[in-house]
């Protein structure tokens, strides 16, 4: 990928942009194969590689300037101002959209939020685009809502703009720190969700929805997860019971079960959840149950083990605590998708009844050190 912010030393976000990308790929394969060496797994497939530009959907920028010359990007190392709107990590479809939200903060007089001097009204744009439907949402993170009204007011010139903006929306994050958004949305637009479609499985994202940046690569994370588990059913039988831990919009357990299957998904987010019953209802599947839980919490208080437990946690994996209930419950398969090789290592270590059969890494986050790893293990006794 050829970055001019990268050569000019502006922005180095992507750490690992001057190695060929082939290399990145083997490095990323030995660190995964190194970490999990000491559980001597049964297959480590040949990594699933990413495009290597226009692959993320997903678009997170500080907004800085001012209302006059707005720009969207990031504060470097040296303290410089750096407009990324042209950033070659995005489709080329993000790049006149984010012109377009240039505009409307001039147009709408909203004032970029100073870090040093806490004055000012907008901190972020987050932008997403749905891979099925060529559509956006637009969040805007703002301090208060003394800006409110005049977004309210020229929102229908974005719109005429715009017209594959879907949905609108504010989130409030009042504090003076480092933190992306607050628990406060307010959605401005009729519309309320971003459909978005993978291997013919319908996702509904809502502002607050956690979605993988490459929708790509997670339709074939969920794919691959899918052809592992259909083969594994021909070997040893069907299923009739699985959980998906973690589960956010229902993107694994919605590719895995069958009509004849009992689904139970489980995420803390309730706006996923509903989400995951829309997906469900309209995929005409009757024997399914999204709660809006901690999973830890529902592992507890559990005393029957699914036959396929799939979880997919934050980059803190499942902790000492889900480990021994998993262990307690012992379900015959495992599913587990992870975000950190690091806290996966240490959780398979934990899961000491289990033997480790598939891996496979795929390049959710090409030019860095970061990557998506799935595993299939089995209960040894």
């Amino acid at each position: 990928m050829n970055c001019h912010h990268f050569q000019a030393n502006r922005c180095q976000s992507c750490q690992w942009l001057a190695k060929p990308y082939l290399q990145q790929l083997a490095d990323k394969q030995q660190h995964l194969t190194d970490l999990l060496a000491p559980l001597q797994p049964a297959q480590i497939l040949a990594p699933q590689a990413s495009e290597q530009q226009g692959f993320r959907y997903k678009a997170k920028m500080v907004v800085l300037g001012t209302v006059a010359a707005p720009i969207l990007g990031i504060i470097n190392a040296r303290g410089e101002q750096v407009d990324l709107a042209d950033c070659p990590l995005y489709p080329a479809s993000f790049a006149p959209v984010l012109s377009l939200c240039k505009a409307f903060i001039s147009r709408a007089d909203l004032t970029p939020y100073n870090i040093a001097s806490r004055l000012g009204e907008l901190k972020y744009i987050l932008l997403s685009q749905s891979l099925h439907s060529g559509r956006f949402m637009l969040r805007l993170v703002l301090r208060s809502k003394n800006c409110l009204a005049a977004i309210i007011k020229h929102l229908p010139w974005l719109l005429q703009q715009l017209p594959e903006l879907e949905i609108c929306s504010v989130n409030l994050q009042p504090l003076a720190a480092a933190i992306l958004e607050g628990p406060e949305e307010i959605v401005l637009t009729k519309q309320m969700v971003l459909a978005e479609q993978l291997n013919q499985v319908p996702l509904y994202l809502q502002p607050q929805s956690f979605f993988q940046t490459q929708p790509v690569m997670a339709a074939s994370l969920y794919q691959t997860a899918a052809k592992w588990l259909s083969e594994l059913q021909q070997q040893q039988g069907q299923f009739s019971q699985i959980w998906d831990l973690f589960c956010g919009v229902g993107g694994f357990g919605l590719h895995l079960v069958k009509p004849d299957q009992s689904l139970t998904g489980i995420e803390i987010a309730p706006a996923a959840i509903a989400s995951a019953k829309r997906s469900a209802a309209e995929m005409g599947l009757k024997n399914v149950s999204f709660q809006a839980l901690d999973a830890t919490a529902f592992a507890s208080a559990a005393a029957k083990a699914p036959d396929l437990l799939v979880v997919n946690p934050p980059r803190r994996g499942l902790g000492l605590a889900l480990c021994q209930d998993i262990e307690r419950l012992a379900p015959g398969w495992l599913v587990y998708s992870s975000c950190n090789a690091q806290t996966l290592a240490e959780d398979l270590i934990r899961l000491k009844q289990y033997k480790l059969l598939k891996v496979q890494l795929f390049d959710m986050f090409a030019h860095s050190s970061h990557y998506e790893i799935l595993t299939l293990l089995q209960r040894k006794y």
